[in-house]
């Protein structure tokens, strides 16, 4: 398939595979030349929530955007572990098999946790950091909407049944009108019981005590934030989060004082189609300060 035969409206890009060692394949894309940026999801979105960073950032570096196994256009496997450290394993073992050596890291919700679990066990290989609406250390603060969906038989019923998640989040996770082609690219890889499975198990996930199985996990990405401390880092945050709101972005703020942060009053947890116009070059400013590319150093 070639760039012009789109998989959906917006999202003109050809995905790579990459098999995993028990044999799953994730989906990914890896689009353009130069430094590479790696750019993680969350949930329940997949790579089609960078469609437009990837496509201004590919001008200058290599974009790598994988779709966390179950979500996107990866396989979703129905008796698999869903849980942070196989997620962080997965991408691991996909960029050592592409050999990245240094990367700039981009995330997003759960792509945080994950990309952070990578980096923290890989300091050497972060160049920069690019925060996005997301948690990298423990907190028990979750939205009731949230919690009840961990909640057994009733949590499988309304996500995997009603696709309450996904669905919901095309409009509670933007403070603008989704347009409708763009909905259909959100909801495209979730269109039935079967391929909701990651998004369920997502949230059973989420470690909020130590009765957690991914407690353990997040304590211990946590505990390597420290070493980030003169990582230069990007904070651009959606101040209409529901999920991830204000008191998150002040721990990331509290942690990290040295990082350009920038608040944006009017976007929500979709940030990025609430704001790109003006987050995207942001970011392009940041990545051409940190990690020029011979396209975006002047001559």
């Amino acid at each position: 398939m070639t760039e012009s035969q789109s998989i959906v409206d917006g999202y003109p890009f050809s995905p790579c595979s990459h098999r995993l060692p028990d044999g799953n394949t994730l989906s990914y894309l890896d689009v353009g030349q130069g430094p590479v940026v790696v750019m993680l999801h969350g949930n329940p979105s997949w790579s089609f929530f960078y469609r437009n960073l990837a496509a201004l950032l590919k001008q200058s570096y290599r974009v790598i955007v994988p779709d966390h196994l179950g979500c996107g256009l990866s396989d979703k496997p129905q008796d698999y572990a869903y849980c942070l450290e196989n997620h962080i394993a997965n991408l691991d073992h996909l960029l050592g098999a592409l050999q990245i050596k240094k990367l700039n890291l981009v995330v997003h919700d759960w792509g945080g946790a994950i990309g952070v679990g990578y980096a923290v066990r890989h300091g050497e290989q972060i160049n920069s950091l690019v925060i996005f609406n997301t948690a990298a250390f423990r907190s028990g603060r979750i939205p009731w909407r949230i919690r009840i969906c961990r909640t057994p038989l009733l949590g499988a019923l309304l996500i995997r049944g009603c696709n309450a998640f996904a669905g919901a989040a095309i409009h509670m996770a933007v403070t603008k009108k989704m347009p409708d082609e763009i909905a259909r690219g959100y909801l495209l890889p979730y269109d039935s019981w079967k391929n909701r499975i990651a998004t369920l198990r997502f949230v059973q996930d989420i470690p909020l005590s130590e009765k957690d199985p991914s407690w353990g996990a997040i304590t211990e990405i946590e505990q390597g934030l420290a070493w980030f401390q003169q990582t230069p880092m990007l904070i651009c945050w959606g101040g209409r989060d529901f999920c991830f709101n204000d008191h998150f972005y002040e721990e990331w703020r509290a942690r990290f004082p040295g990082a350009q942060c920038h608040y944006f009053a009017d976007a929500g947890h979709y940030l990025l189609e609430d704001a790109f116009d003006r987050i995207g070059p942001l970011v392009e400013k940041f990545l051409a300060e940190v990690a020029p590319s011979r396209q975006s150093s002047p001559l």
